[in-house]
């Protein structure tokens, strides 16, 4: 941005300042080519040749990298109280007459309680419990699902959630924000109007007046300078680009230095001699220098979040789609009047309902801002649905499944209803694209691209493959190391030990066999709005089983006990997790992307005598080892992660389920991501661990329950009475979970979740109070990948 100076409050005393625009945010680098596929006619960001590997393509972007301005370390005080805002309880004390329990003696953790409990939202004022209501889809005790068709029931409360945007968030006159910046219209946006917008997200917790900041500096954006619609959502989420183009706002200058001496074959220590010597780190400086030199007020501060690689402004991508629904809805962007819409707040309220459901549906669908905002600037909100379709080459996130403590629970949720089990096989989720041109990309479970990584995989599906019948695909699997010898699945940690950049095929000595599960696109067709058991059967039409390389998911339909039970020991026994329970027919057998249904069901072996599922934690500190761990980390602290307040929040030491192989591995790995001092996004607790390190590493661990503790921070405000944490009681070590990030973790959400549903199991009652009547609970419904 540029051109005409902003009107803002503030100004400078020594003269004009050169002005800070978003087109300073994004470079497009020498030698671009069209992505693999077209999104615009005129990209407007930084897109590596999706053709291209990584390795091939590692010293360009490091080249690219020293262009840009770099992540600078600096932490801001105010963010080291925003976890604790948002879990603050303005509530009187409530009756403490819970039943007598011993602590543990380690952790002082307490068991779970089992009498009166207390939910989010009766911890909060009435307002705020108004408020907090947008885009939950509920906080209510859990109760067990009776209806096994819940379609109908998701629907309403999509409808609920998106009213509250409307009914609540939103007045009449959205088109100024109070102390705004202003600018011309057809006039590039400055960046001091973004920074002002962040300012007043940060100030507050209430989801609707973040949704209500955002959409009145959207619809400003929309009528003043659309163009710029797409910098401005990717500045709103801290992106460059979609995430399966792997590519980062923030890029640090250890991770940087690593990534020229792996691409040139250089150590770290001569990496950095060889920039003292050229001053290319000078050059960055300086860049960063120029950049904060430009800025007034405000903006330095975003400025340096942004390059850090986290706002923490506590504005969830999710709210981003809210509030692009509504502002769309208000101005009537990609109307042939190109007027704002005059309706009566009756039917504007309406309008954004679906608008919402629409731009949330779409997005799931096609996870691209890339394709999905220009197709909203040209043909509206009416339009999407049309022009924005499940495209191969663009990742959709996938359908996950909820889990279950007892397989009774499977036949009372598909009671009636036609579904099957499959095995659940140990192994990493891919999702695989087929092109008409007869191009292949494999993408992971979070969307990063695994083609690299599998060459073989991409050698041998073409096999697989009926061609005369088969134009193109998106095919939804798993895939699983394989001892072609033996013709056995092999545990998931040998899959763990492939490398998974650099990889040749003539090196790989660990074999990958591809399991199919669902067909989500079959010539020029998504499939995902038609029913499992169709979808199944144009699988088996289209592709051939291949010995040791590629086979169908091993299924069974069932509808009884004895028979899950028989078909889950079988499945064990084969090397596999447990069994995924699908329904089979009508619209809640329809593939629901970045959702975790009800519709898919899953039985571990594991879960039946557990809390009923693993948790995906992040390794944020470490205790020193004694006696045989004198020279590695002897215990753990791990966190989930809070979304809302992108906190990570402790929640238990671990220290069992390792080997000694594991405690050497895990040392190797996590020292280099030492911290000096504690981040400000830690949400710690009591908790006190010897070191602390960067958010990087995710492990899957597996635990005998969840209790309330003083020591731990985990879901803090959303259980009991809302002074404790839930801990995990004899956590243990199962896998690394490579294949995740740490905002992939398990979210305190679904902490809060699991420990109401077990007090609900241990008490029969709804864990979390009494339930109110006309709501659901968190469990009766779907909960969103948003």
């Amino acid at each position: 941005m540029g051109g005409q100076p902003a009107t803002s409050s503030s100004s400078s005393s020594n003269g004009p300042t050169k002005q800070v625009t978003l087109n300073k945010f994004f470079t497009k680098p020498a030698g671009h080519k069209p992505a693999l596929v077209q999104t615009t006619v005129n990209s407007l960001f930084n897109k590596q040749n999706r053709k291209k590997s990584p390795e091939d393509i590692s010293e360009e972007r490091v080249n690219q990298d020293l262009k840009r301005a770099p992540p600078v370390d600096v932490e801001e005080d105010e963010n080291a109280t925003r976890s604790s805002k948002r879990v603050k309880s303005s509530q009187s004390k409530k009756d403490d007459s819970e039943p007598n329990s011993q602590p543990t003696e380690e952790s002082n953790e307490e068991p779970v309680q089992t009498n009166k409990k207390i939910s989010k939202k009766q911890s909060k004022t009435k307002v705020e419990e108004e408020e907090s209501s947008e885009l939950k889809l509920s906080d209510a005790p859990i109760k067990k699902q009776e209806d096994p068709v819940i379609q109908q029931e998701e629907n309403s409360e999509d409808e609920e959630d998106a009213e509250d945007v409307a009914n609540l968030a939103c007045g009449d006159d959205l088109t100024e924000l109070e102390g705004g910046v202003s600018w011309e219209k057809g006039k590039p946006v400055p960046y001091a109007s973004l920074a002002h917008t962040f300012n007043l997200i940060d100030g507050t917790t209430k989801r609707l007046e973040i949704t209500k900041y955002l959409t009145q500096y959207l619809i400003q954006v929309i009528d003043r300078t659309p163009n710029e619609l797409l910098k401005v959502i990717y500045l709103c989420i801290n992106r460059l680009c979609p995430d399966y183009e792997g590519i980062e706002l923030g890029i640090g200058e250890s991770l940087l230095i690593k990534a020229i001496g792996s691409s040139m074959g250089r150590t770290i220590a001569q990496v950095k001699a060889d920039f003292k010597k050229v001053g290319d780190l000078a050059k960055k400086v300086g860049i960063i220098t120029k950049l904060l030199a430009s800025c007034q007020g405000e903006e330095a501060k975003f400025v340096i979040r942004s390059l850090e690689g986290k706002l923490r402004i506590g504005l969830a991508e999710r709210t981003v789609l809210v509030a692009l629904a509504n502002a769309a809805v208000r101005t009537g962007v990609g109307h042939k009047s190109n007027s704002k819409r005059k309706s009566s707040s009756e039917e504007l309220a309406k309008e954004i309902v679906e608008g919402t459901e629409i731009v949330k549906a779409v997005f799931s669908e096609i996870p691209s801002y890339d394709l999905v905002i220009p197709a909203l600037l040209q043909g509206g909100i009416r339009g999407l649905r049309e022009n924005c379709k499940l495209t191969p080459g663009v990742p959709l996130k996938p359908m996950l499944a909820k889990p279950t403590k007892a397989i009774s629970e499977v036949l009372d949720r598909f009671e009636g209803q036609k579904f099957t089990c499959e095995y659940k096989y140990d192994g990493e989720r891919a999702q695989i694209h087929f092109l008409s041109d007869g191009s292949i990309s494999i993408f992971s479970r979070n969307s990063e691209n695994m083609s690299v990584k599998y060459p073989d995989m991409v050698d041998q599906l073409p096999r697989a493959i009926k061609k005369e019948v088969t134009r193109n695909f998106v095919l939804d699997a798993e895939a699983v190391a394989w001892d072609r010898t033996t013709k056995k699945i092999l545990p998931f940690q040998e899959l763990s030990k492939r490398k998974r950049k650099d990889v040749k095929a003539e090196d790989i000595t660990i074999q990958v066999h591809i399991f199919a599960f669902d067909l989500l696109y079959l010539n020029d067709e998504p499939l995902i709005n038609t029913d499992f058991n169709h979808r199944r059967g144009l699988l088996k039409e289209h592709f051939n089983e291949i010995e040791g390389e590629f086979s169908f998911a091993t299924s069974v339909d069932v509808d009884n006990v004895d028979e899950i039970q028989s078909f889950l020991d079988e499945s064990v026994k084969a090397g596999c997790e447990g069994l995924m329970v699908k329904m089979l027919d009508g619209t809640s057998a329809h593939y629901e992307p970045s959702r975790r249904s009800m519709n898919w069901l899953k039985v571990k072996k594991d879960y039946l005598a557990g809390i009923g599922d693993s948790l995906d934690l992040v390794v944020v500190g470490a205790y020193h080892g004694k006696g045989k761990r004198t020279n590695v980390y002897g215990a753990f602290l791990l966190a989930c992660y809070e979304p809302e307040s992108e906190t990570y929040q402790t929640i238990c030491k671990l220290g069992t389920g390792f080997s000694e192989e594991d405690l050497e591995s895990h040392h190797k790995k996590l020292e280099p991501l030492e911290l000096t001092v504690q981040k400000k996004y830690f949400d710690v607790g009591e908790a006190k661990p010897d070191v602390w390190f960067e958010p990087k590493i995710v492990w899957e661990v597996l635990a005998a329950d969840l209790s309330l503790s003083p020591v731990y921070s985990a879901a803090k405000g959303l259980c009991g009475d809302g002074t404790r944490g839930v801990s995990l009681r004899f956590p243990r070590y199962i896998k690394e979970r490579d294949d995740k990030t740490a905002d992939d973790a398990t979210v305190s959400e679904q902490v809060a979740e699991m420990y109401k549903k077990q007090a609900s199991a241990q008490d029969g009652t709804h864990g979390g109070g009494p339930r109110k009547k006309g709501k659901k609970g968190k469990e009766d419904a779907d909960d969103d990948f948003w």
